[in-house]
């Protein structure tokens, strides 16, 4: 009896153990199909299809999705050639570029030369093409290009004491994109009438600097000098919007020149939040603003001491080249005084990103590195008001460049876009102003209520009140005082009568009274451009420096612009 009963146990923990077995085999086999048909699939897929399935942000910052398409090819004969490149291109290089250099050339020095320039014999590597769409009459190629140099190029530098020093430029490591622009389309052979070149970005550009017999750090502050010569000359020479043009064809080519197209007006405001640099007291900020970042095309702010919430109120002006392309960039510096400034963060701002002719008011992040897509860190925000006016723009401007009057174009904005008139801008005058605009007038202000305020009081309440200050005639008031409420309602009205509406600024700082003192709960600024725009408007603004809370306010402005002679 034992036995048959071990038998059949036996048999059907046997027949158990090879169905459990085969049923195993069948799943793995079917996830093994499967995993094969996912690899196949993915193996089919394409960028497009890639980014239908993740979006950007998703991705590791070295997975790059790139339009441009490989140049082997060209890479190849241009290795074949480059002897007679080097050959043809190292004098017309040295020629073109000795008189930048010159421009540019360092005060302590009385001469800056080549005293010998080739190319080398290492060929520049193109890795990738694409065409960008750049209207019908012309064809518009980038060029990626990788070089890592070996050439010969002795800089003849002489200074104001006689010293005379041979200084090599070597270890020369270039990465960036060039633009062809092939413009006008013809029907005559080869069918374009022009070709222009431009370095369109300059993605890394490092070199050394070595006097030959020599050590340059033997003269303070010489090589900094010198390098910073050879980045303003190759950024004046061949960055874009700077192009050179090859004449192909006979015919009129003034039209590719390089030629200003507009005007960007720009109002620094504020900064807040900014990261605090100093290990004792807080950072003293400065903004320095360009868009060609060259030395008399860049503008900086003025300095305010340990702040981390700083108010500048500055006003600057860029001559534009190109708005497709071109952009402003703003970099806020901690000064350390004798010491070399250090950046707290920066930001930009594309100028087709502006409506032309209408007033932006943008807030910026600021980051460590604007080729860095993905730098989470608070550094701070900067607050600007934007305005790009485009040369011969009829949108209800009158021109203000006339024989008896000048202003910048924000200003001709604030006194004369409600006038409905019609004018073209005369591009040879800008610069060139005889008067500026005071936008004069009276400053309503109507402090409706105020919403969520942060308690401070130990029972959960506060009694608010809100102090008015305009920063530049430094005219003062404030509300009456709500007890125990954190959405009091005032529903006061101030008067302030403003000399020069362009440059001032409101600050409404909302208090909490006390018996013995005073507790700050948070403050919100206004520069006057927008109710200068519209006459009067209602907003709620956020408080600046506060977990929570809002003021409902009302705005009207009562205009009487005047002049001064500048």
């Amino acid at each position: 009896m034992g036995f048959v009963v071990g038998l059949v146990s036996g048999l059907v923990v046997g027949l158990t153990i090879i169905v459990l077995f085969v049923r195993s085999e069948n799943s793995r086999s079917k996830l093994r199909t499967e995993l094969a048909r996912t690899v196949a699939a993915f193996a089919r897929m394409t960028v497009e299809d890639s980014r239908k399935i993740l979006p950007g942000e998703s991705y590791p910052s070295w997975v790059v999705f790139s339009q441009r398409q490989k140049l082997n090819w060209l890479n190849q004969h241009l290795t074949k050639i480059w002897p007679y490149v080097n050959e043809a291109a190292s004098d017309l290089i040295k020629t073109s570029v000795e008189p930048v250099l010159e421009q540019y050339r360092p005060i302590i020095l009385s001469s800056l030369k080549f005293s010998r320039f080739t190319l080398g014999t290492v060929a520049p590597q193109f890795t990738g093409v694409s065409i960008v769409e750049d209207g019908a009459d012309s064809v518009t190629m980038e060029l990626e290009m990788q070089w890592d140099a070996n050439s010969s190029i002795i800089l003849d530098i002489k200074t104001y004491l006689g010293v005379s020093l041979p200084v090599q430029v070597k270890d020369i490591g270039f990465t960036g994109v060039f633009r062809l622009i092939f413009k006008p389309l013809v029907t005559e052979l080869p069918c374009f009438g022009a070709v222009c070149y431009s370095l369109r970005k300059k993605k890394k550009l490092d070199f050394t600097l070595k006097v030959i017999g020599g050590d340059i750090s033997t003269i303070p502050g010489l090589s900094d000098a010198i390098e910073s010569t050879i980045r303003d000359a190759i950024e004046d020479s061949i960055m874009w919007p700077v192009r050179k043009i090859i004449p192909i064809l006979p015919g009129d080519y003034s039209d590719l020149e390089l030629k200003p197209v507009g005007i960007l007006e720009v109002k620094l405001v504020q900064a807040r939040d900014l990261t605090n640099k100093d290990i004792i007291g807080k950072s003293d900020p400065y903004a320095v603003l360009f868009v060609r970042p060259l030395p008399d095309k860049t503008k900086k702010s003025k300095t305010i001491n340990n702040e981390l919430n700083p108010i500048w109120n500055e006003h600057y002006e860029f001559v534009i080249e190109d708005a497709t392309t071109q952009h402003l960039v703003v970099r806020i510096y901690d000064d350390e005084g004798v010491q070399a400034s250090e950046l707290i963060g920066c930001a930009q701002v594309y100028l087709r990103e502006l409506e032309p002719g209408k007033v932006k008011d943008v807030w910026l992040n600021l980051v460590k590195d604007l080729e860095l897509q993905r730098d989470t860190k608070n550094r701070g925000q900067v607050h600007l008001e934007l305005l790009y006016c485009p040369f011969g723009m009829e949108n209800g401007f009158t021109n203000p460049f006339s024989s008896n009057s000048s202003m910048t174009s924000l200003e001709r904005v604030l006194k004369n876009g409600a006038n409905g008139t019609d004018a073209t801008e005369d591009e040879n005058a800008v610069m060139q102003k005889k008067k500026e605009v005071i936008i004069r007038g009276v400053l309503s202000v109507t402090l409706i209520s105020a919403e969520d305020l942060p308690a401070v009081d130990l029972m959960g309440k506060a009694d608010p009140y809100v102090a008015l200050t305009m920063k530049k005639s430094e005219a003062k008031n404030k509300t009456r005082v709500v007890n125990e409420s954190l959405n009091p309602v005032w529903n006061q009205t101030f008067d302030f009568v403003v000399e020069d509406g362009l440059h001032e600024m409101l600050i409404l700082e909302v208090w909490d009274h006390d018996t013995f003192g005073k507790d700050y709960m948070g403050r919100c600024i206004l520069t006057l451009t927008r109710v200068i725009l519209e006459g009067e408007y209602s907003d709620s603004l956020p408080l600046e420096g506060a977990k929570s809370g809002k003021l409902n306010l009302h705005l009207k402005w009562m205009p009487q612009p005047i002049f001064r002679d500048s």
